[in-house]
């Protein structure tokens, strides 16, 4: 998946869902998006960051630092209320859309 328009627009639902699963810490959002699409999807803690922060200032997901054993400290993520309606709203808008592709694809239109 090469487009960055539709990176851009599946970044949030992604990330709300890996988080409705439990809370999150940056790199291991990294690890379980490129494991959920066989390696199709590479992302970046550059890329990913801005929208973990834009998802907390919104009020979508919060945040909170924890000390590990070895001292060092980590920034976990977990979804609010806010989350979850958005999610539940992303959802709808794309299983309408994958539901109008699928239509159109089994016309069997002349692909040449």
């Amino acid at each position: 998946m090469s487009s960055k328009e539709m990176i851009g627009a599946s970044t949030t639902p992604i990330i709300l869902t890996i988080l409705l699963a439990g809370e999150d810490y940056g790199y291991e959002i990294i690890k379980k998006v490129r494991q959920y699409s066989s390696g199709n999807l590479d992302w970046s803690e550059p890329m990913l960051y801005p929208v973990l922060h834009r998802l907390e200032r919104n009020g979508q997901i919060k945040s909170q630092w924890r000390i590990l054993d070895n001292g060092r400290k980590r920034k976990y993520y977990s979804i609010t209320s806010e989350g979850r309606t958005l999610l539940a709203e992303k959802k709808e808008e794309w299983e309408k859309m994958i539901e109008m592709l699928a239509k159109m694809w089994n016309l069997k239109l002349d692909w040449s």
